[in-house]
């Protein structure tokens, strides 16, 4: 625990303000279903860093207790996701999203 204490809440912003920007541009950008939902994990786990950072900087656990809890919640939406991603790829054999949108039609 002494380490955390020693690295300033500021590169604990810094981080976790990046690994976001990052999942942000990566749902924006990507096609990729597969990706997209890699970088909106990517995203749910910055702000887990930051509320696990802020937790230890304040000497509550409650922020820890819940990043438990988010991380349950990724964990079976990450489970679903993928299950749903299967069917769609052993119907159109793809998980471009361009192909996707062509189902509403």
């Amino acid at each position: 625990m002494q380490t955390l204490h020693n690295i300033p809440i500021n590169m604990y912003i810094l981080l976790s303000s990046v690994l976001f920007c990052i999942g942000v541009f990566g749902v924006l950008l990507r096609r990729n279903a597969i990706i997209i939902f890699m970088c909106v994990e990517l995203m749910l786990n910055a702000v887990n860093l930051l509320l696990v950072a802020f937790s230890t900087y304040l000497g509550d656990t409650q922020g820890q207790v819940f990043v438990f809890f988010i991380m349950a919640v990724a964990a079976a939406e990450v489970a679903v996701g993928l299950a749903i991603l299967t069917m769609i790829y052993r119907n159109t054999g793809s998980v471009d999203i361009e192909v996707l949108n062509k189902l509403k039609n």
